[in-house]
């Protein structure tokens, strides 16, 4: 299944796809075992990314950024996962804290964050999700106390995508006693501050050469100039910034799914059983032309929610949409697509197998599928 040109697309996207594909392929691809060893990828990788252009691309120039829009970072999401360096984690960095900066850091913070963002230099996370609370924001206990010119952290986090490299953490944390989602403010922790402490890189059953974090903040001495947009206003941020998240994952999704697809396609082709080609039975084209099918449907839904957000017309509703059924779509092709591989399919050495279990967070992560239906259903029933 060849990959098609979104209709979205143009020359100067296109010569990104390629430029990104030649990074992934030649620079992380081969490392990706290594990687999977060490936890996490090397971050000279970050910088070589930087130095090709390939970060920042939708961060203004005169921030040391592209200049582009959310269609570029597709780009660059979906060519990871075509390319099936599951390591690198952009997803995150470019996907989600690259906004929060864009959005709410004020004139200073920009100059003084953006640069190392765009060059590699600065890795970058963010700390939502704590041991006793998942998708609920209301849960969260992370604090922090007004000293006069400091906040005083104190809490944890745990599944923190880039948590282990990370130089820059926007943390979520309650900053008034009022419970519930209210009172919450963003605050920008800094690799090397007293008390920032990262606990286990997490043994997770899939992406294992991308590191997953537990941190501590014990007594953390934030500057008042690390509050990133309005204090107390962290729901609002969140909120506003979660479909561009959703429709990311979503991209994801679709795209491993083409790639799984792809490799599945080649695979039948050589394969004999009963002396021909497993694509020569009716029931393998059968599967074929299914997935085939859905992927195309779902790209094409995909490709407009794309140009929606690009337009800033991307709604909460959609974006869950996309991002519920392209997620469940992956993890659909991923279990089909290793059935057809059969034994060699269960081998981790296939790619097949490190796809299977690195895309089964997909439906879990940015909120998981039952969440995204809740959010659909709420919008047709009340």
């Amino acid at each position: 299944m060849t990959a098609v040109r979104p209709r979205w697309s143009d020359d100067e996207l296109e010569a990104v796809r390629d430029l990104a594909r030649t990074y992934f392929d030649k620079e992380v691809v081969p490392n990706e075992e290594k990687h999977a060893a060490q936890g996490h990828p090397d971050k000279a990788l970050y910088a070589r990314a930087g130095q090709l252009g390939l970060l920042g691309m939708s961060i203004p120039e005169e921030y040391g950024g592209g200049g582009g829009s959310f269609a570029h970072l597709a780009v660059l999401i979906q060519q990871q996962l075509r390319s099936g360096a599951g390591s690198m984690g952009f997803a995150v960095s470019e996907g989600i804290v690259a906004h929060y900066l864009l959005a709410y850091a004020t004139e200073e913070q920009k100059r003084r964050w953006l640069p190392g963002f765009c060059d590699g230099s600065l890795i970058t996370a963010i700390a939502m999700t704590e041991p006793g609370a998942g998708s609920d924001l209301q849960g969260i206990t992370t604090h922090a106390e007004d000293r006069g010119d400091h906040w005083l952290l104190n809490g944890s986090k745990t599944f923190i995508s880039n948590g282990i490299l990370a130089d820059l953490v926007i943390v979520v944390a309650r900053t008034t006693p009022e419970g519930g989602a209210k009172g919450l403010s963003l605050l920008v922790v800094e690799r090397g501050m007293a008390g920032f402490e990262r606990g286990r890189n997490l043994d997770k059953i899939g992406q294992k050469a991308q590191d997953t974090a537990e941190l501590f903040f014990n007594d953390v001495t934030v500057p008042k100039e690390n509050l990133l947009g309005e204090p107390n206003g962290a729901f609002g941020h969140l909120m506003t910034n979660l479909a561009q998240e959703r429709v990311g994952i979503a991209v994801a999704g679709i795209a491993a799914a083409e790639y799984l697809l792809e490799i599945t396609t080649e695979y039948v082709k050589e394969r004999e059983a009963f002396g021909r080609p497993l694509s020569k039975l009716q029931h393998i084209r059968f599967e074929m032309a299914e997935m085939a099918t859905e992927c195309a449907v779902t790209r094409t839904f995909l490709d407009r929610c794309i140009v929606d957000h690009s337009n800033g017309e991307l709604d909460a509703v959609h974006a869950s949409m996309a991002k519920w059924w392209a997620t469940e779509l992956q993890k659909r092709v991923a279990d089909r697509c290793l059935q057809l591989h059969g034994g060699y399919g269960y081998m981790s050495e296939y790619p097949i197998a490190r796809a299977f279990t690195d895309g089964r967070i997909q439906t879990i992560y940015g909120g998981t599928t039952e969440i995204m239906k809740e959010i659909i259903g709420r919008s047709l029933l009340g």
